[in-house]
């Protein structure tokens, strides 16, 4: 189970360029969570301090507006979120839910402290891979917000 758990981290941007060393450090501490349909692993407003890595079942990324959720992602297996809250100790910014019996390892600032005392250059490989990720996102995020300003625009009446 182990070896499966290094190959899936190892798989993962968020993870790139580890030595085995360090996956297996962070694999011993990483909690297993299990959540039911329906159910959640984070919600949105929530303080976190752990990233999740899905390691089985599929989960939806939802944000509320006056009072409606709103879909905004969805996850399978060998995705990670909860990461943004490792970088800048916000709040959750989204809610986590399973869509179908889901499984993944947390990784807690708990955990990434010890991997700083341990090796700092390692620690610092994650935090830079963690801030690609969440760079990544915001451009996609941006070329959205993008499209849809143009998209209005051009259904705007001309004046």
């Amino acid at each position: 189970m182990e070896e499966q758990r290094i190959a899936l981290f190892q798989s993962m941007p968020v993870f790139g360029g580890l030595t085995d060393e360090t996956l297996e450090f962070l694999v011993d501490r990483a909690r297993e969570v299990f959540v039911h349909t329906g159910d959640y692993f984070a919600r949105e407003g929530e303080h976190g301090c752990s990233l999740f890595v899905l390691e089985q079942g599929r989960v939806q990324i939802i944000k509320a507006w006056k009072g409606v959720d709103y879909e905004l992602n969805r996850l399978n297996p060998g995705d990670c979120f909860g990461e943004m809250e490792l970088i800048d100790h916000g709040p959750r910014c989204a809610s986590i839910r399973a869509i179908e019996d889901s499984t993944a390892l947390e990784v807690t600032a708990v955990h990434l402290h010890e991997l700083y005392r341990k090796d700092l250059s390692q620690f610092a490989m994650i935090h830079m891979n963690m801030g690609r990720e969440v760079s990544r996102r915001l451009r996609k995020a941006d070329d959205e917000l993008f499209r849809a300003k143009v998209e209005a625009a051009l259904h705007q009446p001309m004046p």
